[in-house]
C-alpha cells in the first residue's frame, strides 16, 4: 500500500512539473522576434482582391476584401526567400502594385516604384467594339481579336500599339457573324481578356 501511495505521489509530482513547463512555453505566432509589416490601404471596396506575387507572377497569397473602407493587416514576410515581390490590389479598373524586396529576412519597400496598371475597357455599340486603355508609361500593347466559331477560336485581327498613353480604338465587327468575340490584350506583363457577344 505504501508503495502504491509513493508511486501516486511521484506521478502527481511529474504531472505538476510538466504542466508548469508547458504553461511557460509561448506559442510560435506570438514570438517577439517575428517582424510584421503592416499594410494599410485606403478606400478599398468589398470584393476587391489583394494578392502577394513573386517576380514570376506566381500568386503566394490571395484575399478577398471583406469590408469597404480602410484596410490594415500585418504580414510576416521575413520567411520569404530572397527576391522581388509585389502586393497587388485588384480594383475594378486599375491594379495597384506595391513592390518589395526580401534580402536575408529583411523586407524593404521602394515607394518610388509603386505603380498603377489600368485595365482595358471594352464596350459594344451596335456592331462596333470600342477599346480604351490608359498606359501611363506608354508601354507596348498587344491586341488580338478572336472569333469563337463553334468552339474553335479563329484569330481575326492582331496588332501591337507602341508609344501611346491613351489608347482609343474601335473595331467594326461583321454583323453577319454573330457569336462570341474575345478581345485579348497584353501589356506590362499582364493578360486581359474581354468577351463580347454579337
Amino acid at each position: 500500500m505504501k508503495k502504491a501511495i509513493q508511486k501516486s505521489l511521484l506521478l502527481v509530482a511529474v504531472l505538476v512539473t510538466m504542466i508548469n513547463y508547458a504553461s511557460n512555453v509561448s506559442p510560435l505566432n506570438e514570438d517577439e522576434n517575428i517582424k510584421k509589416i503592416v499594410l494599410t490601404l485606403n478606400n478599398v471596396k468589398e470584393g476587391q482582391q489583394l494578392l502577394i506575387k513573386d517576380d514570376n507572377q506566381v500568386i503566394l497569397y490571395k484575399e478577398a476584401i471583406s469590408k469597404s473602407g480602410d484596410y490594415k493587416k500585418g504580414f510576416d514576410l521575413t520567411a520569404l526567400p530572397n527576391g522581388d515581390y509585389y502586393f497587388e490590389l485588384n480594383k475594378d479598373i486599375v491594379i495597384e502594385v506595391i513592390p518589395f524586396k526580401v534580402n536575408y529576412n529583411v523586407v524593404t519597400f521602394n515607394k518610388d516604384n509603386k505603380m498603377e496598371i489600368f485595365k482595358p475597357f471594352v464596350t459594344l455599340k451596335n456592331n462596333t467594339v470600342f477599346v480604351s486603355l490608359l498606359t501611363l508609361d506608354a508601354k507596348p500593347v498587344s491586341l488580338s481579336i478572336y472569333y469563337n466559331n463553334d468552339g474553335s477560336m479563329e484569330l481575326i485581327h492582331k496588332e501591337t500599339i507602341i508609344n501611346a498613353v491613351n489608347i482609343q480604338k474601335s473595331y467594326k465587327l461583321d454583323a453577319t457573324k454573330t457569336g462570341s468575340y474575345i478581345f485579348s490584350i497584353n501589356t506590362e506583363g499582364r493578360a486581359f481578356s474581354n468577351s463580347i457577344n454579337l
